[in-house]
């Protein structure tokens, strides 16, 4: 009887090997499609390879990646946030309205700042895991309420970094690495992606987030706390979205209530394009900063080669769709 069934199995082809290995390492994938993309803009723009405009590319991804880290989190619990550029953006407000209307200190500025947005990611939380709302609706519905606070705070006025303290717009500045210009901002950030590589892999709670997105009936059963796990998370995530809001300003060199339209859709792109499962349980930070990479090479490099701004828009959604599918299909592996 086995002999027969055995008989009938489709053998293993390389297209199924390809598929194993996916799904054991899925920072691969990511990873060859930033190789192809820079090797391909650099044959097409010689100037694409500059030590200038490879800093350029890092200056202009610091932002989203870093969004994309906190979007990470929330989504390897195959969960969801709306709300992470309207939190952004409304903390740079509060921390540069506290300088510039208040007189705060720029360093107590800051420090309240992030607080305020560990707070609104800590709201999300609650209304997730004590409410039991879906995180799609709670983070819809706060991405309206944190977006017209924002507005009613600022009353839709920028706020000029020449009108702060210096530290408020610090993480802008640029400092010489070889041939490269790197701001303080994207310091920070890969020092944030470090500090998340090393916990997820290497922590009790980096475990349960994993465990907790994958199944988290079995998590629950094991002993995990699902629900501080789910909470940590969201809280997590505004800590890291209130430390962006301090980098947004050194990039803009000021506080505006009408930037980040696309934060919110392109830190998920980010996130999908690095390998994560939208479902939750599988994928790695590091992949998130690969795709964030990804977008913002494709988006170089389609300018240097002269491409109109609506197509390199419709280049990354298309990105986007085939790197779901694929994730679609690397789920499906053969076991």
């Amino acid at each position: 009887m086995s002999t027969a069934t055995t008989d009938f199995e489709r053998p293993e082809t390389p297209v199924d090997r390809v598929q194993q290995v996916l799904h054991a390492q899925p920072i691969l994938g990511p990873l060859a499609v930033l190789i192809l993309a820079i090797l391909a803009f650099s044959l097409v723009n010689g100037r694409f390879l500059a030590a200038a405009n490879l800093g350029l590319v890092l200056g202009q991804v610091t932002i989203i990646a870093l969004l994309a880290l906190g979007q990470t989190l929330v989504i390897l619990t195959a969960g969801i946030d709306l709300s992470v550029g309207a939190i952004a953006v409304f903390t740079s407000i509060i921390m540069a309205s506290l300088t510039t209307k208040a007189g705060v200190p720029g360093v107590l500025a800051i420090v309240i700042g992030i607080v305020a947005g560990t707070a609104m990611g800590a709201l999300n939380g609650l209304l997730v895991t004590r409410v039991k709302l879906p995180p799609f609706i709670v983070t819809l519905g706060t991405l309206s309420i944190f977006m017209s606070l924002n507005l009613v705070v600022s009353r839709s006025e920028t706020i000029r970094g020449t009108d702060m303290p210096a530290i408020m717009t610090w993480t802008g500045t640029t400092f010489g690495l070889g041939g490269f210009r790197v701001t303080y901002g994207s310091v920070i950030m890969l020092a944030l992606f470090a500090f998340f590589v090393y916990a997820l892999a290497n922590t009790a709670w980096g475990k349960h987030v994993y465990a907790t997105g994958d199944d988290p009936e079995a998590a629950r059963l094991a002993g995990i706390q699902t629900t501080r796990v789910l909470f940590s998370v969201y809280l997590v995530a505004g800590l890291l979205y209130g430390i962006c809001a301090w980098i947004i300003m050194g990039r803009l060199a000021s506080a505006s209530p009408n930037i980040g339209i696309d934060y919110n859709l392109d830190s998920i792109t980010a996130v999908v394009l690095g390998g994560t499962s939208l479902f939750g349980g599988r994928g790695l930070v590091l992949g998130t900063l690969v795709g964030a990479l990804i977008v913002g090479v494709l988006r170089n490099g389609l300018a240097l080669a002269g491409v109109e701004v609506v197509w390199q828009g419709f280049a990354v959604g298309l990105l986007v769709l085939v790197a779901v599918a694929i994730d679609q299909w690397i789920r499906k592996v053969r076991r």
